[in-house]
This record gives structure tokens, sequence and C-alpha cells, in this order.
């Protein structure tokens, strides 16, 4: 009895400990970390070192406390202008976008297997929702340099639709358990009506558990060690309660940790530190135990299917859902390509796939097997290509002005003050002499090894270590003091131009030197006020406004978006190109109709058509 206990912990720990050093593969590399710990839990289960598992309530229930952990800390860490750039456009995907998935790989798997239209669409609610995890680590491991509105939409989609599928596949199961007939009509007023009540309910839970967390941690005075332990226990506890009364948990865990995570309580660094921690272990266990679920030989009979099922969903449903829910928003054909792309399914979809089993379904398994090969083919052709991808849609910019190195500190009382240290980069401002600001004196000087006090350090010099201790809502004037300037080097040439303008100036002066192509009222705008109107009334760092002859470029803007530094180019970007495989609706439809405008040609010159193939 005694041995099996520590058989137990030595197989579970040495998965653990395979998983966590798999990510060293992962950044060397930039493998989809989850397919890793996928391929550990396989090689470990019944069809690899035979370590039996057939528990699908247990790895559900091991899932849903995971996937709990993981959207707290992933709304804990979402900034809320981060939210107010790209919360449109994301939650549109987060809900239209799983429906729409849904529906269309839903009618795509009726045609092409034996389940009938129920199981269909319970298949497309499995898997219609981007795993937060993968997409996360693959923009940070790949190192792309993406414009802020791209990876903020992405992330937040990522983050926030798991609730929308989690409804629809439990909403799908319960109706074909059941059994009987259902009115279409019926089916859809049951399905919105459930949907409001989860949502609705969640969100108030949230809102009331986030401000129940900011205000337990503010007032309680807890050991430093027990507070990141009581705030995650306090969100399992919401998490368990919003559940009880027929709410999304999970959303109600999401919205906690935004509320949480943006309301400047103390010990906030510490909370995110440990919540990293937690939030990867918890991914860890998620992954291993859905993999070690899994039995490989069942996969064989149904690999064709599956792969058809992986690669509509990945160059159709995907796409045609992300076009028509991004159409209001102002993206670029590029863009909605690349956020097309970046459509990753992981351990969500999985672990939804093992809710037609708990339910008693008959093709429960068959289901959780599909499932499972769509995520791995999902991983194996979007894991490896994002940065590929984005490269060739012409969508990396070049990296934007900020510190080398910065850390974040918390001392005891410091509850709206950080510690920063910052290397003083070559040619940065403070470097030739520039003047700090005097709400951010510094604190410490490391030169070389030594330690001195600012006052006899005298003037900063390049790789200086510089420690400040400022509010923490210091403005991004003091990073840009610390770092070297946009500098234009050969590549930030080539993107920016070769040339600045200042923003203030009238844009009829670029008219008149330029040949810059104004519309009517343009000319007595400043350059500024002319690319905010142009782009919508928001810049972001790297927005292009093309004018005829010449393209502006936003090459930095201040703490309140206001744009104060833009380049010009006399030799515009051409048209960012398009990858064959992965159309838009726009381009879809722009290529039908020129190719039925060639098809009106020819038929009105009187060329005989080409044999029909």
């Amino acid at each position: 009895m005694f041995e099996g206990v520590y058989l137990v912990t030595l197989i579970g720990t040495a998965m653990v400990l395979a998983a966590a050093f798999s990510s060293l593969i992962a950044f060397r590399f930039g493998a989809p970390l989850l397919l890793l710990f996928l391929g550990i839990g396989l090689l470990a289960g019944q069809d690899g070192l035979g370590i039996p598992f057939d528990n699908a309530a247990a790895s559900y229930f091991i899932g849903s406390i995971a996937l709990a952990v993981i959207l707290f800390d992933s709304g804990f860490g979402t900034a809320l202008s981060s939210l107010r750039l790209a919360a449109p456009p994301a939650l549109s995907l987060a809900t239209l976008g799983v429906i729409l998935t849904a529906g269309l790989f839903g009618v795509f798997a009726f045609a092409i297997t034996d389940l009938n239209w129920l199981e269909s669409f319970l298949l497309g609610s499995i898997v219609a929702s981007t795993d937060a995890a993968a997409v996360f680590f693959l923009l940070r491991a790949g190192n792309l340099h993406i414009r802020e509105r791209v990876r903020n939409t992405l992330e937040i989609e990522s983050g926030s639709n798991d609730p929308i599928a989690i409804f629809l596949t439990i909403a799908f199961v319960e109706l074909i358990a059941a059994g009987a007939a259902v009115q279409p009509g019926e089916l859809a007023i049951g399905v919105v009506l459930g949907f409001l009540r989860e949502m609705g309910v969640g969100v108030f839970a949230g809102l009331i558990g986030g401000r129940l967390i900011v205000m337990f941690v503010n007032r309680l005075k807890l050991d430093p060690g027990l507070l990141p332990i009581f705030v995650i226990t306090v969100a399992l506890v919401l998490f368990g309660i919003t559940g009880a009364v027929h709410g999304s948990g999970f959303v109600a865990v999401y919205t906690a940790g935004l509320v949480a995570g943006n309301s400047g309580m103390r010990s906030t660094a510490t909370l995110k530190r440990f919540q990293d921690g937690i939030s990867w272990l918890a991914q860890i266990i998620m992954f291993l135990v859905l993999g070690l679920f899994a039995t490989p030989s069942q996969f064989i009979s149904i690999l064709p299917v599956a792969i058809a099922l992986s690669l509509f969903l990945i160059f159709i449903a995907r796409p045609v859902a992300v076009s028509l829910c991004l159409l209001p928003f102002r993206f670029a054909r590029a863009e909605t390509a690349f956020i097309s792309w970046v459509g990753l399914r992981g351990a969500v979809s999985i672990l939804l796939a093992l809710a037609p089993i708990i339910g008693g379904l008959e093709n429960g398994r068959e289901l959780f097997n599909i499932a499972f090969i769509v995520v791995l083919v999902s991983l194996l052709v979007q894991g490896w290509t994002i940065g590929p991808v984005a490269r060739r849609l012409g969508l990396i910019i070049p990296p934007r002005s900020g510190p080398l190195d910065k850390v974040e500190l918390e001392l005891p009382g410091s509850a709206h003050h950080e510690l920063l240290a910052y290397r003083v980069a070559a040619g940065s401002p403070v470097a030739r002499g520039g003047r700090i600001p005097r709400w951010a004196r510094p604190s410490l000087v490391i030169r070389e090894g030594r330690s001195l006090k600012p006052q006899d350090a005298g003037r900063l010099l390049a790789d200086d270590l510089v420690y400040i201790f400022v509010s923490d809502r210091y403005p991004r004037l003091l990073d840009r003091l610390f770092a070297t300037k946009v500098s234009l080097a050969a590549d930030d040439e080539e993107f920016f131009g070769a040339f600045t303008v200042e923003p203030d100036h009238l844009a009829s002066e670029i008219s008149a030197a330029y040949g810059a192509e104004l519309r009517e009222g343009e000319a007595d705008l400043t350059i500024a006020q002319l690319m905010l109107a142009r782009l919508g009334g928001h810049a972001e760092y790297a927005d292009r406004v093309l004018l005829g002859p010449i393209e502006l470029i936003v090459r930095d803007t201040d703490d309140k978006g206001v744009i104060d530094s833009v380049g010009l180019s006399l030799e515009p970007q051409e048209l960012a190109p398009s990858m064959p495989l992965l159309l838009t609706a726009g381009e879809i439809k722009d290529r039908i109709a020129a190719f039925l405008r060639r098809r009106g040609v020819k038929a009105s010159s009187g060329e005989p058509s080409p044999p029909a193939s």
C-alpha cells in the first residue's frame, strides 16, 4: 500500500519535471509547448509506458480546476488599457466568432461523418474556442513584434472565448442525452436564455468577487506567504459558488481576475509572480492528464476524417468567422488573415471532449478522439508557422524603444510604488546628460560591480544599473529617458522612412512639399490630426497612413496616445501579400468578382471559354 503511494508520487512528479524541462526545448525552437506536454502524457499512457488511466470524470474535474486557475491569471494579467484598445473586436470573436465557427464546422462534420446534426454541432462547439496558453506562449516565445491592437485582440479573445464554448458543449450534451425531440424554435430560445443566464450571473459574480478579493487583500494583514494562496482559494470558491447557482464559473473567475488585477491593490507584484507559477503548474497538470487519458491506437480508423475536419477548421471555418466578426473594426486584410491563423486549439477543446463521455453519449469516445486529433493538427500546422506567416503577411514591426532591463519590486508599505531597475543604454538621453524628473530620483547606482550613492556616482554612464523608486503609474517618459531613441538603422529606415516630420505642422505643408494627396478639409489639419482622422480616432506605434506618393508612419506616442513622432516614407510599402490558402472574406469576394469580370470580357469578345476540367 505505502509503496504504491511512493510509486504514484514518483511517476507524477517525473512527468511534471519532464514537462517543465521540455519548455526549454519549446523556447529554443519555438515549438508549441502544449504539444510537448500532450506528447509526454501520450508517451506515459496506455499505448506508451502502459500507465492505465481511463477516468473521464476525474480528468474533467482536474482540468476544470486547472482551467479556472488559468483564466483567473489571464484576467489578472490583462491591463484595462489593452482591454479598451481591443475589447470590441476580441469580444466579437469570443462570442459570435465561436458560434459561427461551431456552426460552420458542424455543417461540414455532418456532411462527411456519420454523426447526426446535434452530434455534429456538439463537435463544432468542442473545437470552437482557441487556447489561451498556446496563443500567449507562441506570441511570446516567437519574440514577434506586431501591432499592439492585433496582439491584444488575440490574447483577449483566447482568454475570454472558453466560457461560450463550454456553455454550448454542455447544452448540446444535455440535449442529446435527454433523447427527446426538440423543436428548433424551443431549442433556440432555450439556448439563448441559458446563455444569457450563465453569462449574466458569471459577470455579476465576478464583479462582486473581484471587489471582495481587493477588499480582503487591502484590509486583512495576512502573512505575505499566505496572501497568494488566499487569493487563488477565494477565486476557486467563487468558481464553485457561481457554478452551483447555474452561472458560468469560468466567466466569474476571469472577470474577478480582471477586476482585482486592475484595482491597484497592495502586493500585486507578489501575486502576479505566484500566479504565473501556479498557472504554469495548472497547465502542465491539465495537459499531462488529458494526454494520459487519450488512446492513440484508437485514432487510426478516424484519422482521414479527423484531418479533413482539421483542415476545414483552419482554412475555412476560422477565417470566415474571423472575417465576418472583424468587418466593423477597420483591420487591414493582412491583420485579419493573421488573426485567423493564430486560432490554435488546445487543452480546452480536449477537456470539453470529455463531456460527451461523462454524459454517456453513444459516440462519446469517437467525438473525443476526433477533437484530440483536431488539436494535434492545429498545433502542428499553425503552432510551428506563426512567425513565418507574420513575416509573409508583412506584419512584423521594429521593436519599440524601451528599457533594456526593468525589474518590478515591492517594498513593505509601498502599495502604490515600485522600485525599478534600469540599465542605462549607450546613446540614451540620460547617458548624454539628460535630467531625470524630480519625481523619479535614483536611489542606488551600480557601476562595474560597485554600489554608489546617486550623489557620488555623478553623471550616469552607459551600462550603469540604476534603481529608482517611483509611483506605479509612472509615465512612459521614464522608459524613453533610459533607452536609446528609435535609430535610423537600415531596417528602421526601411520601415519608418528616411525623414521625420513634426506632428504639429499643417498637412498642407507636406502636400506642397511632397505632393501628398489630401481630402477636402484636411489641408487645415495638423499632421497628427490628419493621421488620427484617417486611423479612425486612435493611433498606435507603427500605424501607417498612405497619402498618394508618400506614407506617414507613427514612430511614437505619449502616455495619452497622442502622436509625438512621425516618419515619412517616399517609397510607400506595397500592399502586404496575402496567403493563397488563407484568404479573408473580402479577398475571396474580390477574387470572385475579378474572375467573373474576366469571364464576362471573354464572353463579350466572342472568345471560346476553356473546356471544363
